[in-house]
């Protein structure tokens, strides 16, 4: 009987060590939150989803590291319905594209909110919550340019472009268009914006959301939208899904943080997100403050 005893507690003991490591698994990463606040990163500046402004209208919130200066967009007006939700403050920092995805491994910020594609590349650096967009790929040009009236990525060869760097479209969408003239990638969105509108390229590569932006701000561009046809940019289904899907970025193994934002988002639907969306554009600014 001793013997049995024995056994059955051995057998228990192993069952509750287990038990113990697997949630100190989980917990060896902190959620950033147990303070109450959530800190988001974002460049303040990729209409329509973030930008920056000089006040807080139309709701916008201050950028801690920008004194003065407020952050607005559909990133913010995501992140403020996460935080209602979760019963969290809201903190924006402003970063650089390439600095977001380092600035979420290191603890820096806890997630980034910034219109980012959940791509595998990405995926294999960070965690990924959501999608809380889903975005087509499109490419820009001047309404007034022979381009404008292409029908499929073939009609873009000889032509010179470019698109934002260390993105989806640069790196994948350009080299599919043969004969294109890839230009140097543009180190921001608006730059890239920037680049077409003064002739320096023919055409740019970007999402719907902000060559709807684009549109808005530079009324003598046009979009592009091959999607759907035999014309459009080539990706397996897996691909198309990590490119057309934005996501919340946060640190790997932050299981908490995931859980609670996908909680959220989970209970919104594409139409709750294109109305965020369409109101984003028609409240962004012609120009950044």
């Amino acid at each position: 009987m001793r013997r049995t005893i024995a056994m059955l507690l051995a057998v228990m003991m192993i069952f509750a060590l287990a038990a113990t490591q697997a949630f100190a698994d989980e917990q060896t990463v902190p959620s950033g939150v147990e303070d109450g606040v959530l800190t988001i990163a974002m460049e303040c500046a990729y209409a329509p989803y973030n930008w920056t402004q000089s006040d807080d209208s139309n709701g916008a919130v201050p950028i801690a590291n920008v004194p003065g200066s407020y952050a607005n967009g559909y990133d913010v007006m995501i992140a403020k319905q996460l935080c209602e939700a979760n019963g969290w403050e809201l903190e924006v920092i402003q970063s650089d594209w390439d600095s977001l995805v380092p600035g979420v491994q290191t603890g820096t910020f806890d997630a980034v909110i910034a219109g980012q594609s959940m791509t595998a590349e990405r995926a294999e650096q960070v965690d990924f919550a959501g999608p809380y967009f889903y975005a087509t790929i499109v490419c820009l040009t001047k309404a007034d340019s022979p381009l404008a009236s292409a029908t499929g990525i073939a009609d873009l060869s000889g032509a010179s472009c470019t698109a934002q760097i260390a993105t989806i479209w640069y790196d994948t969408c350009l080299p599919q268009i043969e004969g294109a003239n890839v230009m140097t990638a543009a180190e921001t969105a608006p730059a890239m914006l920037m680049a077409l509108e003064t002739g320096m390229v023919d055409f740019v590569c970007t999402d719907m959301p902000t060559a709807q932006g684009a549109v808005a701000a530079y009324p003598d561009l046009a979009i592009l939208d091959f999607s759907g046809t035999d014309g459009d940019f080539q990706f397996t289904e897996q691909e198309r899904a990590e490119n057309v899907n934005i996501g919340v970025s946060m640190m790997k193994g932050n299981t908490e943080l995931r859980e609670a934002i996908d909680s959220v988002l989970s209970e919104m639907t594409t139409d709750d997100f294109n109305d965020l969306m369409a109101y984003a554009i028609s409240i962004q600014p012609l120009s950044e403050d």
